[in-house]
């Protein structure tokens, strides 16, 4: 008899830690996303231009909506797919902060409420990582009150779903590996400027994104997809306001620019099937 994570039961601890750290990208997002302009005067550091603020508001926001709705998974099965992503995601930024603090707003020089913003910044992404692996090996070793036996689910989304997944978490795994690396020359394919810092935060935003991708293609149960799936939805609505307020950042109509919407739509279309097929009555409860 083994032990599904379909029928472990989200702890305590794991449901408390999600909701907090949902709380806390939306703030985040709010500073980005309303207020690109004051970065300099609210948040850990100055982004420019507002595009990238932006769109990295509109990241912030959507992965609020995926850690609510793990947050409020039954079962360990649905909640995962939005524990690794989220820690993959700290843990790549933590190590883009630490490459980049002298761009840090760490000076006395700089307002108040940006160093208290800086500092709350390096706690954040020091606490969340290790408090994700801690409260992960505990979630693993919980059990179900009452174990039955449960049969080897395979991936269950159709395959054209599963391949157009598997296309998205390639381009941006890889896209996302090659701006933390090298990037200077990974942004010369982005649609707006970028600098060292925007470029690597935007890549572990990229990396986090395709992780979820490519776990939600491999799900075996039709709802364990829904956090992944609304966080796509809410992804591309929310770039689509930022492209609304800022699009004339992008260079028209460059190859850049006409790949970054057209990845955005296969975004869209992904979450929004894989979304329709989680509310189905043929989902598994």
């Amino acid at each position: 008899m083994s032990t599904s994570p379909e029928v472990t039961p989200l702890i305590p601890p794991m449901r408390w830690l999600l909701y907090i750290a949902a709380i806390l990208v939306f703030l985040a997002g709010l500073v980005l996303f309303v207020f690109p302009l004051r970065t300099e005067e609210w948040f850990a550091w100055t982004v420019n231009p507002p595009m990238t603020a932006v769109f990295l508001g509109a990241a912030y926001w959507s992965a609020a909506g995926l850690e609510v709705t793990g947050a409020r998974s039954v079962t360990w099965g649905s909640a995962r797919l939005a524990v690794w992503p989220v820690f993959v995601f700290t843990t790549l930024t933590l190590g883009v902060t630490l490459l980049h603090l002298d761009r840090f707003h760490l000076s006395p020089d700089n307002g108040l409420l940006a160093q208290i913003a800086t500092w709350a910044w390096l706690a954040i992404y020091a606490m969340v990582p290790v408090a994700m692996v801690v409260i992960s090996w505990i979630q693993v070793r919980s059990r179900p009150p009452a174990p039955k036996p449960i049969r080897e689910g395979r991936p269950v989304l159709p395959l054209a779903l599963r391949l157009l997944l598997g296309a998205i978490a390639g381009v941006l795994l890889l896209y996302g590996v090659a701006l933390l690396a090298v990037p200077v020359q990974a942004a010369t394919w982005w649609p707006w400027p970028l600098s060292d810092l925007t470029a690597r935060a935007i890549g572990a935003w990229l990396v986090g994104l395709g992780w979820a991708a490519a776990q939600g293609q491999l799900s075996g149960n039709l709802r364990t997809v829904r956090p992944v799936a609304l966080t796509s939805v809410a992804f591309v609505i929310l770039q689509a306001l930022a492209l609304l307020r800022y699009g004339d950042a992008l260079t028209w109509p460059s190859a850049p620019a006409i790949g970054f919407v057209t990845v955005l739509l296969a975004i869209g279309v992904a979450g929004g099937w894989a979304l329709a097929l989680s509310r189905a009555p043929a989902a598994l409860p």
